[in-house]
């Protein structure tokens, strides 16, 4: 008895020297903001007066967008061969800029859904702005498979309705994949993006009517649908943000998927290989996150939003966007192998054809900012420095379009009877075309931080150490 009462004293005194564990990682929110202070940030980005550098920009993006718009005229009055299509290559820019913006689009989504039901915190700072830019950059990929058809007007029969002309659509084909994928991606992302914003906009209701803004606090209560933050609105609205996070989750590896199908279904060299779906799953991730960066750092300069998207935001990019692009280049070099390996004459020649041919200038600049620029990241000093990541940011969204004109142009240009090769230039207006899509980009996403709160400040505020039951307890 006495040895077990003198061996149980101590513990009460063991306890009472527990001290709360460290973090793992650096907060995710910084300097210990509080809740009113997160939403004072967030909403003042909204309620205060337009600044002058948003007009500025607003300006300038409308008119870089207008240059889509007269593209596009041109080509519906004139036809589709104002484009620079020629045989062999009737398939160029418009399916590059597809494929581009398409990929741009992946990271909102893998940041939104894929992290979510993977626990990741540190999302939350970043999630909002990235599944607005899946939106648009959905909407700026529709444009080209819509206007390469020529006359848009008969774009109806692209859809499976009974009609007179007897014309049904071909349900083996690839191309009729994209359509059901994308829509469904585009229709997914857009729920996911509105569902995660009811709780902000219940919030910035009640700030417009306690400030006597009625027709702002009546738009905003209208889009809230009646949000009180009850319990029971809490429990549906977590439930339904889960059951679309499952369903998008399966979307980010499937859309790029089918992409990719429209050419590894063909049997032209160089797209002929099973190796094409996954290699384009990593590079679209690749480039969303690096599309992500690009418009994240500006923001968190000239917001001063510090504190929200930290040093552990932009390191935790930086990764990924380093395995991804590391992914990316492993494919490159299995490209190659498979050509030499598979000793079929056609597939070698493409290859070699693609890094010493006529396209080797977009070839090397395709491996200069796919392969050689992620490896900065693997340095803590360049991942530190916001100005050279943002500048990387930008290179790895050059490379990866430079990837995708290497795959359809070179394949296309060089194909099985030398009598009919050929070179693809761009014509004027494709270029017009594809330099207004930034511009329309970044007419819709300077509209989106305008009125809509950027960033999820019920899902920020839940992260915080004050949101912690425990904290402050001294349990560990």
């Amino acid at each position: 008895m006495n040895h077990a009462a003198t061996s149980a004293a101590p513990v009460p005194a063991i306890l009472a020297e527990v001290k709360p564990a460290v973090l793992p990682r650096p907060a995710l929110v910084e300097n210990h903001r509080g809740f009113a202070w997160i939403s004072d940030k967030v909403c003042g980005i909204i309620e205060e007066p337009t600044p002058k550098w948003w007009w500025v920009c607003f300006a300038v993006a409308v008119f870089v967008a207008s240059f889509t718009v007269a593209g596009l005229t041109y080509l519906v009055a004139t036809g589709v061969g104002v484009w620079g299509h020629r045989s062999p290559i009737n398939w160029a820019w418009d399916i590059v800029n597809f494929v581009f913006w398409i990929g741009i689009g992946h990271a909102g989504t893998l940041i939104s859904a894929i992290l979510c039901l993977l626990r990741q915190k540190w999302r939350t700072s970043i999630n909002r702005a990235a599944e607005a830019m899946t939106i648009i950059a959905v909407v700026c990929a529709g444009i080209f498979p819509l206007f390469h058809v020529g006359r848009v007007w008969m774009a109806w029969y692209l859809f499976p309705i009974p009609n007179a002309n007897g014309i049904w659509q071909n349900f083996r084909s690839p191309l009729e994949w994209d359509v059901f994928a994308v829509s469904t991606y585009g229709a997914v992302s857009v729920l996911f993006w509105y569902v995660g914003m009811i709780p902000d906009l219940g919030l910035l209701r009640d700030r417009f009517t306690a400030a006597g803004h009625r027709l702002r606090a009546f738009l905003y209560g209208l889009f809230a649908m009646g949000w009180r933050g009850s319990n029971r609105h809490w429990s549906n609205y977590e439930m339904a943000y889960l059951i679309l996070a499952g369903i998008a989750t399966p979307l980010v590896l499937s859309v790029h998927t089918i992409v990719s199908f429209d050419f590894a279904v063909a049997l032209i060299p160089g797209w002929h290989t099973t190796i094409f779906p996954p290699y384009f799953v990593a590079g679209a991730i690749y480039s969303g996150f690096g599309m992500v960066l690009t418009l994240i750092l500006p923001l968190r300069a000239v917001y001063k939003l510090e504190d929200l998207v930290t040093q552990y935001h932009i390191d935790n990019i930086c990764k990924i966007t380093l395995a991804t692009g590391s992914m990316v280049g492993y494919a490159y070099m299995m490209e190659f192998f498979i050509a030499w390996y598979s000793a079929n004459p056609n597939e070698g020649f493409t290859f070699i054809n693609r890094a010493f041919g006529p396209y080797a200038w977009a070839y090397w600049i395709m491996i200069t900012c796919n392969v050689v620029v992620p490896q900065f990241f693997w340095f803590k000093s360049v991942r530190r420095n916001t100005a050279m990541v943002w500048v990387l940011a930008i290179l790895v969204n050059v490379g990866m379009w430079f990837e995708r004109f290497v795959i359809i142009a070179t394949s296309l240009a060089r194909d099985f009877l030398p009598s009919s090769w050929g070179y693809y230039s761009p014509s004027i207006v494709e270029v017009f075309t594809f330099f207004g899509t930034f511009g329309v980009f970044a007419t819709l996403f300077l509209l989106f931080i305008r009125f809509l709160p950027m960033m999820p400040m019920a899902e920020i505020k839940a992260i915080t150490p004050q949101a912690d039951i425990h904290a402050g307890s001294g349990h560990p």
